[in-house]
């Protein structure tokens, strides 16, 4: 086998691990699981890394479980939270696991024949018919409360300034440890991985497969960091919220200008974590953009490597057409290709005015457009200025001023894009 745990270092996708987890590793085909709880409908880029390190595990020949907890879910994990997390009902809660299988199962097959095939599995189709009694016994007496307590995610809760932490969340743990033993009784899955802030809840599991698997029961245990930026913020987060991985959320567009945006710190950390390419490769971009850091290299190449990851090619080059809009050299027919949602994004926070769209039934005079119906100017006499100075673009097609504005003009039959010079914009919404 070949070393998943080197390959996870050298990308900054390694924190700890408990003892023989790599010879484990090294040793043979090895079923892992990672957790992911539902508390919405989607999956946004904090959970990029454990859904990277699931594929990671795929491509080295080991067999990887994404377990939805359905269960769990209704608990609320307590782990790095100062405040008790406002429990959901049912309905929302099958809403959202149907939604996070969604997302997984673009980037694991599911249905495939292969020996180490992608498993996913819900804990609560195990956990909804196992009674509180039954619980109490077969798994609450296997595991101290001193042994609980002496857990960070409950050391914190407990010294903090909030309010304590109620016997709902404390059951967390045992519940997420009972989903390890599960796994290890009926998918002989012996490593639970997932970030630091859950050693804690994965150690406590191995524990349970230790006391509930008999004498020669082994589990292991692997960790990924806690992504930050450069500046000691946490990652995955713009300044509109969340960064999602559902086009419904958070579009291609914002999506791949999250990562294009990256400083050069980051960029150089992001490109090993949330990319497939080589360690050559990698070296070399990094050293290509430590020559020439003004063309970005890096964080292009990190954009549009997790664009398609996440979406597709295609979607991609929708995304870079867009970016082109602002940024570089595109025409009216880029523009016009631009669906409503990703026009809008695009020109966010330009001025706007709107137009009735009976006005443009007889055409209208671009003086007029430009001063009296939107204040793009103040004067016509400025507007007039301007387009002697051919200086005024409509939909990035310069215009003289002799041009009359009509509803075959309309981008998406509801828009029309002003500019002057290179970067002031003016955005007319036809209703």
């Amino acid at each position: 086998m070949k070393n998943l745990v080197e390959e996870l270092k050298w990308r900054g996708l390694y924190h700890d691990s408990m003892p023989g987890t790599e010879e484990q590793l090294l040793k043979e085909v090895t079923a892992a699981y990672i957790g992911f709880d539902p508390t919405a409908d989607s999956l946004h880029i904090g959970s990029m890394v454990q859904i990277i390190l699931l594929v990671h595990l795929k491509n080295f020949g080991h067999q990887p479980i994404a377990l939805v907890g359905g269960a769990t879910g209704m608990i609320g994990d307590p782990s790095g939270k100062s405040d008790e997390r406002n429990l959901l009902n049912e309905e929302t809660l099958a809403k959202n696991v149907a939604g996070i299988k969604s997302v997984l199962s673009r980037f694991l097959d599911f249905n495939s024949k292969e020996a180490n095939a992608p498993v996913m599995v819900n804990n609560y189709d195990w956990m909804k018919e196992f009674s509180f009694i039954d619980f109490a016994r077969e798994v609450g007496k296997r595991i101290t409360v001193n042994y609980m307590m002496a857990k960070d995610s409950v050391k914190k809760r407990f010294a903090g300034d909030g309010v304590g932490m109620s016997f709902t969340e404390f059951t967390y743990q045992l519940i997420q440890g009972y989903d390890f033993y599960h796994l290890y009784k009926n998918n002989n899955c012996v490593l639970q991985m997932g970030g630091s802030d859950q050693w804690g809840n994965i150690t406590t599991g191995t524990e349970l497969v230790r006391r509930m698997g008999g004498e020669s029961a082994k589990a292991f245990a692997l960790t990924t960091p806690l992504i930050t930026k450069a500046d000691g913020s946490k990652f995955g987060k713009s300044e509109g919220g969340n960064v999602w991985l559902d086009t419904d959320k958070t579009s291609v567009y914002k999506f791949y200008q999250f990562w294009v945006n990256s400083t050069d710190v980051d960029a150089e950390k992001y490109i090993k974590i949330f990319t497939f390419l080589d360690k050559e490769t990698i070296e070399a971009l990094i050293e290509e953009h430590r020559t020439a850091p003004h063309l970005r290299v890096l964080q292009k190449k990190l954009a549009e490597e997790i664009t398609i990851f996440v979406h597709s090619e295609e979607e991609l080059e929708k995304a870079i057409q867009a970016s082109n809009i602002l940024f570089g050299n595109s025409t009216a027919e880029d523009l016009k290709k631009l669906d409503e949602a990703t026009f809008l994004e695009v020109f966010d926070g330009v001025p706007q005015a709107e137009i009735a769209k009976a006005d443009l039934e007889n055409g209208l005079e671009i003086i007029t457009v430009l001063n009296e119906k939107t204040g793009f100017f103040k004067s016509n006499g400025e507007a007039r200025r301007a387009l002697t100075a051919n200086s005024i673009s409509v939909n990035r097609e310069k215009i003289k001023e002799d041009f009359v504005l009509t509803a075959n003009d309309l981008i998406n039959n509801q828009f029309v894009l002003l500019q002057s010079g290179k970067k002031n914009y003016f955005v007319i919404r036809v209703v």
